[in-house]
C-alpha cells in the first residue's frame, strides 16, 4: 500500500469502521481508491439520482419546478426530518420539495418527488450515463420498510446480539436487494453533473445548487475548517451505514469528487468518530492528488 492508503486504513481502524472509497478530479486524471468497485447499500445518496431526474425533466419541459404538491399528514415514509416528521398537511413546490429531500434528507419528500418523475426515468437516465454497477429500484419507504421486515422489528428496541444477528440476516444491509451503487459509479455521477455532462446545463446547476444547501456539519463537510466549497448527500442506513457522495471545489477547476461507503463494526446512531472520519479520509486522498499523487 501507498503511504496515503496506509493513513487512509489507519484513520478507519481507529474509528471502528471499514470503508469502501473513491475520489478522483472532476476535470482531469487520477484517482484514490479502495475498494472502489464494492457494490455498496446506497442510502439515501441515492436521492441525488432522484434530483437529477427532477432537474432534467424541468429543463425538458417535462414538468415545472413551481408546480404545488400537496402532502396530506396521511402520507408519511418513516424518517426523522422534514416532512416525515410533521403531522400536519404540507403544501409545497417541487423544488422545495426537493431541497427538503436534499438538505435535511427528508424521505416523504423524497418519495413525492420520486413518484412524481418516476423511478424507470431515473433508472433510464442512470444506464444512460454509464453506471452499469447502479441500482435504485425503491424509493424510501420501501427501503426502510423492507429492512424492518428483515429486522421483525425496531433496531433501537433489540439488545446488540438480536441486533447483530439481524444485521447479519438482513439482505438489505448485504446489499443484495434494495438500492445499490458502487463508489466509482458516484463520483462518475457527481462529476458529470459538475461538468454539465449529465444532463442540460441548467437541470446541472439545478442540482449543484441544491446539493450546496445540505445541512451535514459532521462527515464530508470535516474534511476542512474553511476553503473548499463542500456539496454533498448523505446517507444512513441501519447495521451501520453511514455514507456521504460531493464534490470539495477549491475553486479555478481545482475539484474533487468523493464518494465514502463506511460501514461502523458496531451500529449506535450516534458516533462522531465515524461520521468525522469520512472527512478525514476525503482529505487525505483530495490532498494526495493536489500534490500530484495517485493510488
Amino acid at each position: 500500500m501507498t503511504p496515503v492508503m496506509d493513513d487512509i486504513a489507519a484513520a478507519l481502524r481507529r474509528a471502528g469502521t471499514d470503508a469502501a472509497l473513491h475520489v478522483r478530479p472532476v476535470d482531469g486524471p487520477g484517482e484514490v481508491a479502495l475498494n472502489p468497485d464494492a457494490v455498496s447499500v446506497a442510502a439515501s445518496t441515492y436521492k441525488i439520482a432522484v434530483l437529477l431526474e427532477l432537474a432534467c425533466q424541468a429543463a425538458e419541459g417535462t414538468l415545472s419546478l413551481t408546480a404545488r404538491q400537496r402532502v396530506p399528514a396521511g402520507r408519511r415514509s418513516l424518517g426523522p426530518t422534514g416532512i416525515s416528521a410533521m403531522l400536519d398537511d404540507v403544501d409545497l413546490s417541487l423544488r422545495d420539495l426537493a431541497l427538503l429531500m436534499m438538505q435535511v434528507s427528508d424521505n416523504t419528500a423524497t418519495d413525492v418527488v420520486q413518484e412524481v418523475v418516476g423511478t424507470d426515468r431515473i433508472t433510464a437516465r442512470l444506464k444512460g450515463l454509464g453506471l452499469a454497477n447502479t441500482s435504485f429500484p425503491h424509493d424510501c419507504a420501501k427501503l426502510v420498510g423492507d429492512v424492518l421486515d428483515e429486522f421483525g422489528g425496531y433496531p433501537h428496541e433489540m439488545d446488540r446480539p438480536r441486533l447483530r444477528a439481524a444485521v447479519a440476516a438482513s439482505p438489505s444491509i448485504a446489499g443484495t436487494v434494495g438500492n445499490t451503487t458502487t463508489p466509482r459509479d458516484m463520483t462518475t455521477l457527481v462529476s458529470a453533473i459538475w461538468r454539465d455532462e449529465a444532463g442540460p446545463a441548467e437541470a446541472c446547476e439545478e442540482v449543484r445548487r441544491i446539493m450546496a444547501q445540505q445541512y451535514a456539519p459532521h462527515r464530508l463537510s470535516t474534511a476542512y475548517r474553511d476553503g473548499p466549497a463542500i456539496a454533498g448527500k448523505t446517507g444512513t442506513f441501519h447495521g451501520g451505514i453511514r455514507n456521504e457522495v460531493g464534490v470539495v471545489d477549491f475553486g479555478g477547476g481545482d475539484r474533487y469528487a468523493v464518494a465514502v461507503y463506511l460501514r461502523q463494526h458496531e451500529y449506535d446512531l450516534r458516533d462522531g468518530a465515524a461520521d468525522a472520519v469520512i472527512g478525514e479520509v476525503a482529505r487525505l486522498a483530495v490532498d494526495h492528488l493536489r500534490a500530484g499523487g495517485a493510488a
